[in-house]
């Protein structure tokens, strides 16, 4: 992950990699849908459709990288990465509706199939095609995960279903080359629109789960392994850690216990020195908040402030710092 890149320096990488990928999937629309007016086949046109919304998903996807770079405003404080979301849940109600257009198309075809011509031509187009979409569906995930962005990951997810459905079209209609049976053509288109639709599903059901600020574990992770690596002995406990996604930048919150006896100077002084330490991490591309609450009576069996002139009892064990605890809700023992 790319936690040392600046915001505008992702920005650049993201939309360069969304312009070439919506130019070479213009190049491949137009690939298979040549290869279906060569053939006619219905399963070679649910293929060209579904290239179709990889188009229009993709030159949204461009527009929506350009709006979540923007900073914040008056009236979106919190910037506007969530439009990622937004274009991950349009792209998968657009292939939603490809796939009904491809179930009809098959059953057309499935009750009243036709032969089909120039079909060993047409297939070694699509072959090229899917090949060149492979690599572009993998590029584009690798790019996503490396820049925390869920639009180049969500269309490189909807490009490799379209090699998957390429991959199918080709086997299945070269059966039908060899073995003339035409109404297996749309059998495979009905096959393809239920697979569409399947992916379509799961996009929006992530873009509806990002949305709603859904916990995610490897970040919480993550977060969690670097407030370890910078434990100090005075930091008692954490608790209550939140976080979750704007776009590529990330939110940040949780609650630190200090000693009590600290002087709101000093907190204050190891409140930003964190905050420092976690935004570096991140490349600039987090905000935190840091709750303090002073240390309770109970907290002294697991505070190594020995020289602390107010404790209640001695020092017995410390506490383990991982996951679980940090994300623990303790706001029964630390009311505000």
């Amino acid at each position: 992950m790319n936690n040392h890149l600046t915001s505008k320096q992702l920005f650049k990488r993201n939309f360069a990699t969304i312009l070439f990928a919506l130019f070479i999937g213009i190049i491949l629309m137009a690939v298979k849908f040549y290869a279906y007016r060569l053939t006619g086949s219905s399963a070679i046109l649910s293929d060209a459709l579904e290239s179709i919304i990889n188009v229009v998903a993709g030159t949204f996807a461009m527009f929506s990288i350009v709006i979540a770079a923007k900073p914040p405003d008056e009236s979106h404080p919190y910037g506007h990465g969530k439009i990622e979301y937004f274009c991950a849940g349009f792209e998968g109600a657009l292939i939603i509706i490809a796939a009904i257009g491809i179930f009809t198309t098959g059953i057309s075809h499935l009750i009243y199939p036709h032969p089909l011509d120039h079909l060993h031509q047409g297939l070694y187009w699509l072959m090229g095609a899917s090949v060149v979409n492979l690599f572009l569906g993998v590029f584009l995930i690798r790019m996503g995960k490396r820049n925390q962005s869920l639009v180049l990951t969500a269309d490189g997810k909807h490009i490799l279903t379209d090699v998957y459905t390429s991959v199918g079209v080709i086997g299945g209609l070269f059966i039908v080359e060899y073995s003339g049976w035409y109404w297996l053509d749309g059998a495979i288109a009905i096959i393809i629109g239920v697979n569409i639709l399947i992916t379509g599903a799961k996009l929006v059901k992530e873009a509806y789960a990002g949305l709603m600020n859904k916990a995610e574990p490897e970040l919480l992770k993550e977060i969690s392994d670097l407030l370890i690596a910078n434990k100090k002995d005075i930091f008692i406990d954490i608790h209550q850690l939140r976080a979750w996604r704007s776009g590529n930048h990330i939110h940040i919150d949780f609650h630190l216990i200090l000693p009590r006896d600290f002087s709101l100077e000093c907190a204050h002084r190891e409140n930003k020195a964190l905050e420092k330490i976690i935004k570096e991490y991140f490349g600039g591309r987090a905000s935190v908040m840091i709750h303090l609450d002073p240390c309770l009576d109970e907290d002294c069996p697991a505070c190594s402030q020995s020289s602390c002139m107010i404790r209640y009892d001695n020092q017995k064990q410390l506490i383990e710092w991982n996951l679980t605890t940090m994300t623990a809700d303790q706001s029964d023992k630390n009311p505000d």
